[in-house]
């Protein structure tokens, strides 16, 4: 019987996180779970290995910390058995622009942006060895509605999909597989963590179904899931518009309409 390779998911204590922990585990594959809360992480290893007979290791890391993202790095260089990373982690912030704090806006930053990255390219190199292989970047519709006002949240999750896209361009022909899944608002305590107004939120997805359609994209290889998207052809045109401006960026002039007074 062929072994499945181990899948690594930070945030994995709650919400899409630990969502994706149940999916993994029923499909067979062992996990290595990452997350600030060790006594949830415990808790959810030991129902996953008693239900589904696998292998569940969990790493207590705050992923906003250098030393604590060091570690998952180390890890996921040295453990070949893992061969998909779900790059999960990730935080909202309440209040306007103007009214957040500097230090609140850098960890954000550190965890949606920073740590995606450094995870990637952690892994990347032993999958392109390999040939194969996947890497998840959980991101949101946030990143393609700066009208929503959620701006630096925002920037971030546009950082997570531009990054995905770009790895996809560069890994896919070695083999290695790139989705952004990008939900909408989603059933989780992100809403608490990040000061909400719970009685102010819109209609929610509940976390089951977000993750089981992230799955279907994921099986189907899509480089891009929008599980909320009812209708793909807008997101098809999106892609067309982006891609038709392309020839225009290489012009050496300037174009007309700044030229005329």
């Amino acid at each position: 019987m062929q072994i499945k390779p181990s899948v690594l998911i930070t945030g994995a204590s709650s919400g899409i996180g630990a969502t994706y922990a149940n999916r993994f585990a029923k499909r067979g594959h062992s996990l290595v779970l990452v997350a600030r809360n060790k006594s949830r992480l415990e808790t959810l290893a030991s129902s996953l290995r008693q239900e589904n007979d696998i292998n569940v290791d969990i790493l207590q890391a705050d992923l906003t910390q250098p030393e604590d993202i060091a570690k998952i790095e180390t890890r996921l260089q040295a453990d070949r058995k893992i061969e998909i990373l779900v790059n999960n982690a990730g935080a909202g912030l309440a209040g306007n622009f103007e009214q957040q704090s500097l230090d609140d806006i850098t960890q954000l930053i550190i965890l949606n942006s920073l740590t995606v990255v450094r995870l990637a390219r952690a892994i990347s190199p032993r999958l392109v060895e390999k040939g194969s292989g996947a890497i998840i970047n959980v991101g949101s519709v946030v990143g393609l509605v700066p009208e929503f006002g959620q701006t630096v949240y925002g920037a971030t999750k546009a950082f997570v999909l531009y990054l995905s896209q770009g790895l996809s361009f560069e890994l896919l022909p070695k083999g290695v597989y790139v989705q952004a899944v990008l939900p909408a608002a989603t059933r989780t305590e992100i809403w608490e963590r990040a000061g909400a107004d719970l009685n102010n939120l819109p209609p929610l997805m509940d976390v089951g179904e977000l993750v089981d359609a992230a799955l279907v994209g994921f099986d189907r290889k899509e480089a891009i899931s929008i599980p909320p998207l009812p209708d793909i052809s807008q997101w098809d045109s999106y892609q067309a518009a982006r891609l038709a401006m392309i020839p225009g960026f290489a012009n050496n002039h300037a174009a007309k309409r700044y030229l005329e007074g």
